[in-house]
């Protein structure tokens, strides 16, 4: 198959899928996403004949039956989510200029055509092939007015497209780039940002200060209360991180009880007040669960570790640098912060 056809072919999954997926009110992240274009590429049987059986027996796709299918089809072969939706995006960016092009094509020809009326008047034509020529002009600019016409709504027909496969872009890089349960940057978005922040330095000297935050015994809240409070505990955690930075800091959940904070343009002795001050807003709040019966959980700390980016640091030098002084806090007693 050439190029231009699996191009078109993917541009064609990903209008059965969206659809699909919102019709079945499945959310579309990048494994979903996976699972759905493997589906309607067909290139994967057992998949299909299970999904099909699930429409058939009118089951409902919950969280759990998404993430069962693409753990046992998908897995690590899933396709590049985003590049698919940008390589459909270029073939009606490509479609586009090739109708573009086609309306320069059709004026030229037009315009030949007039110079070619004016030299054949030049000659003094006959009544009746004055008559033959103007009959055969009038034909081409109909044709051109016509042509004109369907290449208007051609052209807005594909910006219609454009700008509808954009929010979908759009959306997929946002799901793509957030952790799931508190909405805030996940751990690929973390890399990219920190890679700028490197560039950024050796190039113009911009320095930044990095904070790696862990909650502290919180294994100890998930096998007491169960991973339903764990969540709580996270999304807490999150909220006042998210609520403690301003302007351009970038906050990310690095994995597990794991936080990250990246805050450009500052001198590592602001660096550490501000970690100080986050460790002091989270221990001081008393969370509790249930409504009615309210359970205390008591109070929830974080060890803090904090540097600055130095000169020969790339963003895995920069990070091993602040897990170090994480574990130094950690081996202090915790609910700390320590800096480098």
């Amino acid at each position: 198959m050439s190029p231009q056809n699996n191009l078109e072919q993917t541009a064609q999954i990903l209008r059965l899928a969206v659809p699909q997926m919102s019709s079945l009110q499945i959310p579309v992240t990048p494994e979903n996403y996976a699972v759905w274009y493997e589906y309607f590429a067909e290139t994967n049987l057992n998949l299909k004949r299970a999904i099909d059986g699930l429409i058939a027996n009118n089951v409902v796709f919950t969280p759990e039956v998404n993430q069962g299918l693409y753990n046992r089809f998908i897995e690590e072969r899933s396709p590049e989510v985003i590049e698919n939706v940008q390589i459909e995006t270029q073939i009606l960016i490509n479609s586009l200029f090739s109708k573009i092009e086609q309306l320069s094509e059709g004026t030229e020809v037009f315009s030949d055509t007039l110079v070619n009326f004016g030299d054949e008047l030049q000659q003094n034509p006959s009544p009746d092939s004055l008559n033959q020529m103007i009959i055969g002009l009038a034909a081409d600019v109909e044709k051109v007015i016509a042509n004109n016409q369907e290449m208007k709504q051609s052209i807005h027909s594909l910006g219609q497209e454009l700008t509808t496969l954009k929010s979908e872009m759009d959306n997929l890089s946002k799901v793509a780039m957030t952790d799931e349960l508190t909405s805030l940057n996940n751990r690929r978005s973390y890399e990219m940002f920190a890679q700028e922040q490197v560039v950024l330095f050796n190039e113009k000297h911009v320095t930044c200060c990095l904070l790696v935050i862990d909650i502290d015994h919180f294994k100890q809240f998930n096998d007491t209360y169960g991973h339903l409070v764990g969540d709580k505990v996270l999304a807490y955690v999150a909220l006042a991180l998210k609520q403690a930075v301003k302007g351009e800091d970038f906050v990310a959940r690095y994995g597990g009880e794991e936080f990250v904070i990246i805050l450009p343009d500052t001198r590592l002795e602001d660096a550490v007040n501000l970690a100080e001050k986050i460790r002091l807003r989270i221990a001081q709040k008393q969370l509790t669960i249930g409504k009615e019966n309210k359970q205390q959980l008591g109070n929830i700390t974080v060890s803090i570790g904090v540097t600055s980016i130095q000169t020969g640091d790339d963003e895995d030098t920069l990070l091993a640098r602040a897990d170090e002084q994480l574990y130094n806090a950690k081996g202090s007693g915790r609910n700390c912060v320590k800096y480098q």
